[in-house]
């Protein structure tokens, strides 16, 4: 197997190629790194992403409606999990106000769900 070849600083790469008059093609502020293979990162996005994945948001917009009750659910719906709250867009401000009001119960549902026990309040959004 053949050996890796040195890998010089960025530094001196600039300085020989001063010394030889050979501008440098990388962008100043850029950084090497090491390449990684491309499963191990098409599997990390898969993971960020949660593409093909349960993920806690889904579950809940799946029984949006038995949670908050098919009128509320109507004008509202979760759109994502933000540091432990969810962010919740109501279309109509008696909606909201609703919501508002029965939050603790709300999310003492949300957070009998499956994965949904990081879940510790409603942010309510007009939208």
């Amino acid at each position: 197997m053949p050996e890796q070849p040195h890998q010089f600083s960025k530094l001196a790469e600039e300085l020989v190629g001063d010394l030889r008059g050979i501008p440098s093609d990388d962008p100043p502020r850029s950084k090497k790194r090491a390449t990684q293979p491309l499963a191990a990162v098409v599997e990390a996005l898969l993971v960020k992403h949660q593409i093909g994945r349960p993920s806690p948001e889904q579950s809940i917009r799946d029984r949006w409606a038995e949670i908050v009750g098919a009128a509320n659910a109507t004008y509202s719906h979760a759109a994502r999990i933000e540091r432990g709250r969810l962010v919740v867009f109501a279309a109509h401000a008696v909606v909201r106000n609703e919501l508002f009001l029965h939050r603790e119960h709300i999310v003492a549902r949300i957070r009998q769900l499956p994965g949904c026990e990081s879940v510790k309040s409603l942010n309510l959004r007009a939208g």
